[in-house]
């Protein structure tokens, strides 16, 4: 198992091990995402917004436009006040 000790700062240095099983190298990010209570995932953040482009696309959906999303804003606005 591999540990690392925190320092005064609250910097750790991540074992390489973990560094190439993450793919992640010096300057790269990384997110700590609570799973749950006291329990953390770590979770390589080195991919660019760019490259979600077109993910959650669904092709069975017209495109929405401004004026439209303003509209039905509106309408939930209201209904729930």
């Amino acid at each position: 198992m591999a540990t690392a000790t925190v320092t005064s700062k609250g910097q750790i240095t991540i074992p390489v091990q973990v560094r190439t099983a993450l793919g992640v190298d010096a300057g790269d990010r990384i997110e700590f995402v609570e799973v749950e209570k006291g329990l953390f995932a770590i979770i390589p953040a080195t991919h660019s917004v760019r490259e979600l482009k077109g993910l959650f696309q669904d092709k069975r959906r017209k495109p929405v436009s401004i004026e439209e999303m303003n509209a039905v804003i509106g309408r939930r606005a209201s209904r729930s006040r």
